[in-house]
């Protein structure tokens, strides 16, 4: 099994152990619950770091999805900063689901934020943004097939923000996603990472 492949696995083999991590996101500070088996366990990952460094909350979205969650940190960091947003959370893992939800629960927005497994997410929902730091280890041919079931959730006029490692092939991403529909531009770049923003028309 590869190094990472549990992460993207319904049911970690991992022995389940919770670890605490605190991180301040748009000025509020976050206490969180992360777990082994679970992407980035008892940190922020550098990427993640990097979306929400370069990118404002979304004041004017309704409707956000969190595409690949893991402990929910970015759909969570949404949630409290844009009081108005309905947030869902999507992954495969059915830990990071779990924990997601347990940190809504902690942080007083579960009435706002709710994780799921990709199935029980309801597919004509829509959404105003799309916020992920995807999982490219999964490879191109998996990822382009997560992103083209996702991003047509896109509202009309809605954009998603995603986070890439320029050496995993952001700039070759943001390409492909044109090529699809999705206009997309680097907005930010940092630390090694890109982050891209996409349209729906």
């Amino acid at each position: 099994m590869a190094e990472d492949e549990h992460y993207f696995t319904a049911d970690p083999r991992t022995p389940f152990k919770r670890v605490p991590v605190r991180t301040n996101i748009w000025g509020h500070w976050l206490e969180l619950t992360t777990g082994s088996g679970v992407f980035a366990q008892g940190r922020l990952d550098i990427g993640t770091g990097v979306l929400l460094q370069d990118s404002a909350p979304p004041e004017d979205a309704r409707t956000v999805l969190d595409l690949g969650c893991g402990y929910g940190v970015i759909g969570l960091a949404v949630a409290i900063a844009v009081p108005g947003c309905t947030v869902t959370a999507v992954d495969v893992n059915e830990r990071a689901v779990l924990l997601a939800n347990e940190n809504a629960a902690e942080l007083g927005v579960a009435d706002r934020f709710t994780a799921a497994l990709p199935e029980q997410v309801d597919p004509s929902a829509t959404y105003d943004e799309i916020w992920s730091n995807p999982p490219i280890r999964i490879g191109k041919e998996a990822l382009h097939e997560l992103l083209l079931t996702w991003l047509p959730r896109l509202a009309p006029g809605g954009r998603a923000r995603l986070v890439v490692g320029k050496n995993l092939g952001a700039d070759s991403l943001a390409t492909w996603l044109t090529d699809q529909g999705y206009p997309t531009v680097k907005v930010g770049s940092a630390k090694g990472f890109r982050v891209l923003e996409s349209r729906r028309g």
